[in-house]
């Protein structure tokens, strides 16, 4: 978890909001027709950074489901524990799919707006996801298979939550071409998302229990990981 925790923070910082503020720095030029300053333009990566926690924000709260730590949140329910678990698991997938997506739509788009941004970038941030979705996947197949359901049906269970990734990848591509001039707030919210996963379900599992160090270290190392893919790759 401390390892996941790593990977999304380092892939939200170089994989999406830095690319956002150097994109809308390239809007702005095009808009103005003259270089931008040094720095760039950080409102439109402010704007959907927030707005990213203020979807996920609101999603826990009008859909039931628990932590991984054991904590319901959300309205009340007739749900099973397993599948409020797994629905936690899969509604902050699906702003994961959404980075991949639009990673790609602003590596596509990034010519055009006079970014760094590539392809090798996005192919980063994918590899990214996809290591921290392993144990994403245990928080969801080790219950079941503690609960008497055979490995593969536990197995099976916490790949399906994955499903959605690829879903929302495709929505974003499919809409690239209408929102190109909104790249820059899709990817900072993208990244707004991510975080809070992680603020909100990877860190307190790491932070708990005796083995709360090895947590730490997972984080460094997973950060360190990304970072490098992202500079290596990007």
């Amino acid at each position: 978890m401390g390892f996941a925790s790593g990977v999304m923070v380092a892939a939200s910082v170089w994989s999406l909001l830095i690319p956002a503020i150097e994109m809308a720095a390239g809007v702005a030029a095009t808009e103005a027709g003259e270089a931008i300053a040094t720095g760039g333009n950080v409102w439109p990566a402010l704007i959907g950074l927030l707005g990213g926690f203020a979807f996920l924000l609101l999603i826990d709260y009008t859909t039931p489901h628990i932590h991984a730590s054991g904590e319901a949140e959300g309205p009340k329910s007739r749900l099973s524990r397993t599948t409020k678990l797994a629905l936690a698991v899969t509604i902050h997938n699906f702003p994961e799919g959404m980075a991949v997506g639009v990673a790609i739509a602003g590596a596509i788009a990034s010519g055009a707006m006079n970014t760094g941004f590539s392809m090798a970038g996005a192919l980063a941030l994918s590899l990214g996801i996809a290591i921290q979705n392993i144990p994403e996947g245990a928080i969801i197949s080790m219950p079941l298979r503690a609960a008497g359901n055979s490995r593969w049906r536990s197995f099976g269970i916490g790949s399906l939550s994955g499903v959605v990734e690829p879903l929302g990848g495709a929505l974003v591509l499919l809409l690239a071409s209408a929102v190109t001039p909104l790249m820059p707030y899709l990817l900072a919210f993208a990244a707004g998302a991510m975080l809070y996963v992680v603020v909100e379900e990877l860190i307190p599992e790491t932070a708990g229990g005796e083995h709360s160090n090895l947590g730490t270290i997972g984080f460094a190392l997973g950060f360190a990981l990304m970072m490098v893919l992202d500079v290596v790759m990007g």
